[in-house]
C-alpha cells in the first residue's frame, strides 16, 4: 500500500513535529537528558520513496 500526500499535508505534519520538538525542547527533564554524555539522536528523513523519522533515545538511570 503506497500512501501518497500533498505538499500542504508534508507541511501541516512537518509544523505539527517542530511544534511538539519545541514543546518537549523546553522542558527542564528533557535538557537534563539531554545534556547527559549517554543522550544521542538520529533523524532520517527521505521523501519520494519513503518517509522514515526516526529517534533513538538511550536509557538512562539515575
Amino acid at each position: 500500500m503506497e500512501i501518497q500526500l500533498t505538499t500542504s499535508e508534508i507541511r501541516a505534519i512537518l509544523q505539527g513535529c517542530q511544534y511538539t520538538l519545541r514543546l518537549v525542547g523546553s522542558s527542564k527533564d528533557y535538557r537534563k537528558i539531554q545534556s547527559s554524555e549517554y543522550f544521542s539522536t538520529s533523524n532520517d528523513v527521505v521523501l519520494n520513496q519513503l518517509s522514515v523519522i526516526s529517534y533513538q533515545l538511550p536509557v538512562i538511570s539515575y
